[in-house]
């Protein structure tokens, strides 16, 4: 899956000009935690989070007034705390890569870019979205989590066995657990079958470790 697929098209935008506090209270009311910074033409020319935007604004300890407040914050635009060196991807960059981008840099966000204009946004939210669908987290039936040899044909025989009986698989993901190691985690769930069946095809392919729930 792609980019282009998952992202949040049109995202909410600032200009350079705004002033801080203006921003801030754009995030607030639309719920959101980063800005893209466009000129005109949407053109990305940064990107500014409510961290940047917090670590401006005055201590709620000052004894300065509302008014002496809201006039020194005007004076601050977000141009001049927004990172301007942005990491982004494209529409066709692969969510894993993105989510991977993300994790490596230790950042919550990224713009979507086409020829330097802004096209949308791709967030951890985004992300979890994608993971609670990967693994079913909404839907009923047998979650079950097991380690199973690391050799061809497992997921074959396991997932024939099941379906010969009647099961619907709803997901099924394998993790690896590290480089040499003789096993596969085995994350599914399925339906419309017994918990004794999905146990004696965990049997039949050796796997171990075995964690069965039944989700309403």
């Amino acid at each position: 899956m792609l980019v282009g697929r998952r992202m949040t098209r049109n995202p909410v935008i600032c200009g350079p000009d705004m002033p801080v506090d203006e921003a801030l209270n754009l995030m607030r009311r639309e719920k959101i935690r980063r800005l893209p910074v466009v000129d005109e033409d949407r053109n990305l020319l940064g990107i500014v989070s409510e961290k940047d935007l917090l670590y401006v604004s005055p201590s709620p300890a000052t004894t300065l007034s509302v008014f002496e407040l809201h006039y020194l914050l005007s004076k601050v635009k977000v141009g001049d705390i927004m990172t301007k060196k942005v990491i982004t991807v494209t529409e066709d960059t692969p969510l894993e890569e993105a989510a991977r981008i993300m994790v490596d840099n230790k950042i919550g966000g990224l713009p979507v870019v086409r020829n330097g204009q802004l096209v949308g946004i791709i967030t951890e939210t985004d992300i979890f979205k994608i993971f609670l669908e990967l693994i079913g987290a909404r839907d009923s039936g047998w979650r079950v989590s097991a380690l199973a040899p690391d050799r061809k044909g497992t997921l074959a025989k396991l997932t024939s066995m099941i379906s010969s009986k009647g099961g619907d698989f709803v997901t099924l993901g394998t993790f690896l657990q590290g480089e040499g190691h003789p096993r596969v985690l085995l994350v599914f769930k399925v339906r419309e079958v017994e918990e004794a069946t999905i146990r004696e095809a965990l049997a039949a392919i050796e796997a171990t470790d075995i964690e069965i729930m039944k989700i309403p």
